[in-house]
């Protein structure tokens, strides 16, 4: 009966760190590290602005993703500027939900656990518009 319980409480913990760790997204420091020579060749302003996950009017897509990271979702848009690219970054809201069950009856005692990710809608973070291949607009929403 104990190991069933123990076992059972090792594969939540297990479920649970998966979940944490896969959540995990790059950070500026570690983006950077891959593109550092490019990095370093930007006035110094510009890579304050990317070490703080910042996008700002003028920045090229190499230095937004550097800040941020791939975008979420890519598309493009027409107005009278001409054909924009837009990018676009997603907050996941967490929906991270835990459940452990035991039971018991004649032939003995059983249990179970279930882990959940899912159910909340992304929301926008932040817009980043490009014309001409550089940030012309940043629309951010975060709070």
């Amino acid at each position: 009966m104990k190991t069933h319980v123990r076992s059972g409480a090792a594969l939540l913990l297990g479920l649970i760190a998966v979940f944490a760790l896969g959540g995990c997204a790059s950070s500026p420091e570690s983006r950077i590290k891959k593109e550092q020579a490019a990095f370093e060749a930007m006035p110094v302003e510009e890579q304050a602005k990317i070490k703080a996950g910042e996008v700002a009017v003028g920045f090229t897509p190499l230095q937004v993703t550097l800040a941020r990271g791939k975008p979420d979702r890519m598309g493009k848009r027409t107005s009278a500027s001409g054909q924009e690219e837009v990018w676009t970054y997603e907050r996941r809201p967490s929906g991270l939900s835990v459940g452990l069950g035991v039971g018991g009856g004649s032939g003995g005692l059983g249990g179970g656990v279930g882990v959940s990710s899912g159910g909340r809608a992304p929301e926008v973070e932040l817009r980043v518009i490009f014309t001409g291949g550089v940030v012309s607009a940043v629309e951010d929403f975060r709070r």
